[in-house]
């Protein structure tokens, strides 16, 4: 990730962001210009996107692909690959979300330790925030982070597993986040 020059307020973030046909993302003043994906990347968003979509088309959550931000307190705004919100708050600006409860991030080489570190960090500041999904891009594996009262537990689930999204009720088969990857291991996949 390349910062642009530092000190934007988050206003002018928001300005700049509303007139560019590049997406940026915001943290404590500095902006950063998001690159491209592959196409694994691309469709294992889809296919967990699909996943949600069956799941909630009839409930009163709502979920986002990446064009939507997260912000907290203009502390950062970030575009997830994914996100759901059951907050009606949210409901009252349509290009930013500020009460998420379940993220998700399509891990890139270029991105994961930042996915894995400071962004993790700054979606702890949320208080609607209960779960947090990094999905491998390089092999079959989901990295599941839970809040408990406790604090925050790991789970990792590999290509046989069924991952359980606690805080949507949701079962979703790892190996249908990776169909029509080149990961894909089914029948009808490419390898």
């Amino acid at each position: 990730m390349i910062a642009l020059p530092s000190g934007f307020s988050p206003q002018e973030y928001l300005e700049l962001e509303a007139q560019s046909t590049i997406r940026h993302e915001y943290r404590q003043g500095l902006v950063y210009a998001m690159a491209g994906g592959s196409d694994d990347h691309s469709r294992i968003a889809i296919n967990f996107l699909t996943a949600l979509n069956l799941h909630l088309r009839d409930n009163a959550c709502r979920f986002f692909a990446g064009d939507v931000k997260v912000n907290y307190a203009d502390q950062f705004f970030y575009y997830p690959d994914a996100f759901v919100t059951c907050d009606p708050r949210d409901r009252q600006n349509r290009y930013v979300k500020q009460f998420p409860k379940l993220i998700a991030e399509v891990l890139s080489p270029a991105t994961a330790t930042f996915d894995r570190i400071e962004k993790f960090q700054d979606y702890q500041k949320i208080d609607t925030f209960e779960e947090y999904v990094l999905i491998a891009q390089t092999h079959q594996e989901v990295e599941i982070w839970r809040r408990l009262p406790q604090g925050w537990s790991r789970h990792i689930y590999l290509h046989l597993d069924t991952l359980f999204l606690t805080s949507i009720q949701l079962e979703i088969p790892v190996a249908d986040l990776y169909r029509g990857t080149s990961l894909d291991t089914s029948e009808y996949g490419f390898i």
